[in-house]
């Protein structure tokens, strides 16, 4: 898996992924500390963290949409699944990967607030909650593109397909925003809700459920993954 691991690390700087996501995601990241932050001469970082949640969601399908589909486009397919590895192995070395990416960029990002600290009082219990929420959310959404990836040998429909998905359970907090409160609909929408999850750390406080929902959906998502192999393998 280690091996994996870093032939998939290599390959986002020896081709051009790796360096749209980070400058995309830097970039980003940047311009939505100076609209939340200097130009709302602000110290909450929620609105930042809301914001780039919302933002992860269509850039994380650039660092997942080749995982598998280049594999089969290229025909390479065949030989990871012979290789001396288990398909866990696999899906876990691409999955590590790409998170390693999300998480290296996230943290990078929330590097604003420690200099913002020197000029303005930082609650930094809130930017270590709304922190680990959003490392937990990318952790979901990865394993939501890695699915999507391995259903394709389109890159660009592996893109669309992992934000259409994404999307629609960000929305689904929305959704149960227009319901009465006393529905019990609304109670499942927001029990399903990533968006909603999210909102339980932004007073820096660490919602167990939510920690065990985000961790659920990857889990879910790559044990999918792996089951789609595990069917291929045997094909």
């Amino acid at each position: 898996m280690f091996a994996l691991y870093k032939k998939e690390m290599r390959s986002y700087f020896t081709g051009t992924i790796g360096y749209v996501f980070l400058v995309l995601y830097l970039a980003l990241g940047g311009a939505v500390f100076c609209y939340t932050t200097l130009y709302s001469m602000s110290s909450d970082v929620t609105p930042f963290y809301t914001y780039m949640l919302i933002a992860s969601g269509v850039i994380l399908p650039l660092l997942t949409m080749k995982s598998f589909s280049e594999e089969r486009k290229i025909k390479t397919e065949q030989l990871l699944m012979t290789a001396p590895i288990s398909i866990k192995g696999m899906v876990f070395g691409k999955f590590l990967a790409a998170y390693t990416m999300f998480a290296g960029a996230m943290i990078f990002n929330s590097l604003y607030f420690i200099v913002l600290n020197y000029y303005a009082v930082v609650k930094f219990w809130i930017l270590f909650g709304n922190l680990i929420s959003i490392l937990l959310v990318g952790m979901a959404f990865i394993s939501i593109g890695l699915f999507v990836s391995s259903l394709t040998e389109n890159q660009l429909a592996a893109a669309v397909g992992t934000i259409a998905i994404i999307f629609f359970f960000l929305m689904i907090g929305l959704l149960s925003s227009l319901l009465p409160s006393n529905y019990f609909l609304r109670y499942i929408l927001n029990f399903i809700s990533i968006f909603t999850r999210f909102q339980g750390f932004v007073n820096g406080s660490f919602d167990i459920a939510s920690i065990v929902y985000y961790l659920s959906v990857s889990g879910v998502f790559l044990y999918l993954t792996i089951r789609v192999y595990d069917r291929r393998r045997y094909e």
